[in-house]
């Protein structure tokens, strides 16, 4: 498949919190972004910015980033509530006059609002609402539990502290160890950088379990491990129901819980974030009554912490936790991997003998 040439709207709003579709498609796919459109930070570069990748342009309009010869228009921002901001209306239009394919994850459809769809038809443009899921999933009935590799399933302290980076981290790690490895996406930024899954928070709540489970038995054939990218947090009031389903529909083997450790109340809300160890019996008592599944390690958010502060951090986390705990993006998961391997095996490939 051609590779796409990517312009990203984060027009206000381009940092690694704000804009975590931004972010993480210039982590992982930097080769296909030819610009951001951020107006607050243009004239600079995404490096200076975030702190990592190659330095791709920041560009302040639309025109100066189509100079550059995209064919695709990432909405790279989610704004609370999913909705298309009036001020990025006429971009989007605009993107689409230009003959792009307009890439939205926003809970608004893009391809159902009559206008731009009206321009779409009309230019022979593309608009891809990423959010859009099935309308046949079924309720979960454990069907998950039955797969032949091994089930992964990252949670959170939070919402936005890197679940997806962990998951995809951890496929990468368990890779290069010679095992099979799907990424099993639940959100808008996995799937655009290829993942087979779907977005959860999308789907009607009785079925989010059974989103879980029929992501979990697509990925699954052919493959040692399944890492699945969780959302939200079990306590997250906002959140918590899309968590539960992720857990009791993917029916994970074992749990990695990520952590920004120097966060210490959360984003929304303000609520103290409690200690490592609750959190861990918690979402073990979660997923145990239905089948036991330990988190086995924590990965570390350190996206504000040097090599020798992340480090640090783990060496605390792990006295204080009992698991080990690694920055995977700095470090690489392979010690996440092996805690799995270690705790509840690896059901096919080459680690198979250590399967309990």
């Amino acid at each position: 498949m051609a590779e796409r040439r990517v312009l990203i709207l984060a027009e206000g709003r381009f940092s690694v919190f704000d804009a975590k579709t931004a972010t993480c498609v210039i982590r992982y796919a930097p080769q296909e972004v030819v610009a951001v459109l951020d107006s607050k930070t243009a004239g600079g570069t995404t490096d200076r910015v975030l702190g990592f990748g190659p330095p791709i342009p920041i560009v302040g309009t639309l025109e100066e980033g189509l100079a550059r010869g995209p064919d695709t228009f990432l909405i790279g921002v989610a704004p609370r509530g999913g909705r298309l901001p009036e001020a990025w209306r006429r971009m989007v239009k605009d993107a689409l006059e230009a003959g792009l394919t307009v890439v939205s994850g926003l809970h608004t459809f893009l391809s159902e609002d009559p206008e731009l769809a009206a321009v779409a038809e009309r230019t022979g443009s593309r608009i891809h609402d990423l959010r859009k899921v099935p309308t046949d999933l079924p309720v979960a009935s454990r069907r998950a539990a039955e797969v032949d590799a091994t089930v992964v399933l990252t949670v959170g302290t939070d919402c936005n502290v890197g679940k997806m980076t962990a998951s995809v981290e951890l496929t990468k790690a368990a890779e290069r160890m010679g095992h099979a490895a799907a990424f099993a996406p639940t959100g808008q930024t996995g799937l655009f950088l290829g993942g087979r899954g779907l977005v959860v928070d999308r789907v009607i709540a009785d079925f989010i379990a059974g989103a879980a489970e029929t992501i979990v038995l697509e990925n699954a054939p052919g493959t040692d491990f399944v890492f699945v990218e969780g959302q939200g947090s079990a306590i997250h009031p906002g959140y918590s129901g899309v968590t539960l389903g992720l857990l009791h529909g993917s029916m994970p083997d074992a749990q990695i819980l990520v952590h920004p450790p120097t966060r210490e109340r959360t984003l929304n809300d303000e609520v103290e974030i409690m200690p490592l160890a609750d959190w861990i019996d918690l979402y073990e008592r979660l997923a145990g009554y239905l089948k036991p599944a330990p988190v086995v390690g924590v990965a570390i958010n350190g996206w504000d912490l040097s090599e020798g502060e992340a480090r640090e951090w783990a060496a605390r986390i792990e006295a204080e936790t009992g698991v080990p705990a690694v920055d995977p993006v700095k470090f690489g998961a392979e010690p996440l991997v092996e805690a799995v391997i270690e705790r509840v095996g690896v059901r096919k490939g080459k680690a198979a003998g250590a399967r309990r």
